[in-house]
């Protein structure tokens, strides 16, 4: 009797737009490969706003990213202006879910308050660091009985939590794009921080558990976050949740190597709009340092689907300038 064969379900993607700033071209390439990834299975798309970054959010900007991604052709399954069963799609309005994921963590001895500044931690590093992530020591574990206690001695500042990776077993798992990775979390950043909020309501705990809550399978990011996802498989272990396939693709980075900013010049898609350029030559200049067309191609989201492949993508971080984009939507 032949074998079965088994075939991948069709996968969940989400676009996960922060309102501090308007969206650039670095983060449409991303948002270009999760779309294309989970379109191309015949899949579903979430947008989700992560807005718990208050004091960086602009109070425009959630409402622009809709728009822009809208007019570049980015449609969805589910979201804050469609609806779906897994609302609220807005961070800020799910704080309940953090707060019971929190205590789940609490009860299970996996989560403490922490009143050290990141000057604190820069001065107890034993050894030099790579990445955004120094290692914690461990200086207040086990230090407080309770987050008030904390606070008391925060002198007006509001610790935060930390999850206990010290004892916790390596973690390992195949990027979509990265390959093979095996992380020693305890060893590499130590005890990580939960979130900067008394009920839990921060990134790394707030993503593991809206991706699980929205049946999330696929998470396509930039490789900035490649590192931060042993400690969110950590956190989704012990809360007893399914984790996605994570797909971290390079950067798109300016010529000083650094992630694409203002410092790089205006590359704000609502620029480009109000400049009269078709949203086909922004996807057709992305395609292109993806490999997946021709220099000044112009292109609709639907005919890169046949093109998709994660693998064509370049390596090295994509530099892109201000002049580089004007030239690309120039003639070829």
């Amino acid at each position: 009797m032949a074998g079965t064969v088994k075939t991948r379900a069709a996968p969940c993607g989400r676009l996960a737009p922060s309102p501090t700033g308007a969206l650039h071209l670095g983060n449409v390439r991303t948002f270009m490969v999760a779309w294309l990834s989970a379109r191309g299975a015949g899949g579903r798309v979430v947008l989700r706003i992560e807005d718990l970054d208050h004091p960086k959010n602009k109070p425009w900007a959630a409402g622009q990213a809709v728009e822009d991604l809208r007019w570049l052709g980015f449609d969805w399954d589910e979201g804050p202006d469609v609806g779906g069963p897994h609302a609220p799609y807005r961070q800020t309005e799910r704080k309940e879910r953090y707060a019971a994921a929190l205590e789940t963590l609490k009860a299970k001895g996996l989560a403490y308050p922490c009143v050290c500044t990141r000057r604190d931690v820069e001065n107890g590093q034993s050894a030099p660091h790579a990445g955004e992530m120094m290692r914690y020591e461990g200086r207040c574990r086990g230090r407080f009985p309770d987050f008030a206690s904390a606070r008391a001695a925060a002198q007006g500042r509001t610790p935060a939590w930390r999850f206990l990776a010290e004892g916790q077993p390596p973690v390992s798992f195949v990027d979509g794009y990265a390959g093979q990775q095996v992380h020693d979390v305890a060893a590499t950043c130590g005890d990580f921080v939960l979130a900067r909020d008394e009920f839990g309501a921060g990134y790394m705990l707030a993503v593991v558990v809206d991706d699980a809550a929205m049946g999330v399978t696929e998470v396509v990011r930039g490789d900035d976050l490649l590192e931060a996802t042993a400690p969110q498989l950590l956190v989704a272990r012990a809360l007893g949740l399914p984790a996605p396939r994570y797909v971290h693709v390079p950067l798109v980075v300016g010529p000083d190597g650094r992630r694409l900013a203002k410092r790089h010049g205006d590359t704000r898609v609502a620029a480009f709009r109000e400049a009269g350029v078709p949203a086909r030559r922004i996807i057709g200049l992305l395609a292109w340092t993806c490999g997946w067309a021709e220099r000044g191609e112009e292109l609709s989201l639907a005919d890169l689907l046949p093109r998709f492949n994660l693998e064509s993508i370049p390596r090295p971080p994509c530099v892109l300038s201000e002049d580089m984009a004007q030239r690309g939507f120039g003639p070829p």
